[in-house]
């Protein structure tokens, strides 16, 4: 199980170097964390030979990951009928 913990600590690392760079922001990147971590403790407690912990652990990163690379936009349009969305400096990135 230690290896599944190092697994585990190097996904979280990885996705925390990149995460500014492709989170909407901390706090989708932190909630994607939660549910992963909450869905990973479950997951522990139901698979034999994987403990609640370590389940959490890798739900965590796993979750993180997903929300960090996830690309979903909320697209508005404007006057000419054209789709783009906005990123949080505000500037509009078209369709």
């Amino acid at each position: 199980m230690q290896t599944n913990k190092l697994i585990a600590a190097a996904l979280a690392m990885a996705v925390a170097g990149t995460a500014p760079a492709y989170a909407q922001s901390a706090g989708e990147l932190a909630k994607g964390a939660l549910i992963g971590g909450a869905a990973g403790g479950v997951a522990g407690a139901v698979i034999p030979g994987l403990s609640t912990g370590n389940g959490a652990l890798i739900g965590a990163a796993g979750g993180a990951a997903i929300t960090a690379l996830n690309k979903n936009h909320r697209y508005y349009r404007d006057s000419y009928g054209r789709k783009y969305w906005v990123d949080k400096r505000g500037r509009r990135h078209y369709k």
